[in-house]
């Protein structure tokens, strides 16, 4: 998988799980100011993309610095990156 199509994945996850209109998942879109996500649909948005990606989030204290989809974007990469290192 390209990175530009785990970038697509993720968008495509987010929109549908939160019902986010495609047009706004701009890499540069924060959650709570843009999306209208809050604290808890992060929650949420953690499992979405545990689940879509097969990754293990969890309780990662990466995640308290992410606040853009690009953030976000970044940290799914990395984690994917992780994951092919160690197979």
């Amino acid at each position: 998988m390209t990175d530009r199509e785990i970038i697509e994945k993720a968008n495509a996850a987010l929109a549908e799980e939160f019902e986010i209109d495609p047009g706004r998942m701009r890499p540069e879109a924060l959650f709570r100011e843009d999306l209208d996500l809050d604290s808890l649909d992060v929650v949420d948005m953690v499992v979405v993309l545990e689940k879509a990606f097969g990754i293990k989030i969890g309780k990662d204290p990466a995640i308290a610095a992410i606040r853009s989809l690009d953030d976000l974007h970044r940290y799914i990469l990395a984690k994917k990156s992780e994951m092919r290192h160690e197979d």
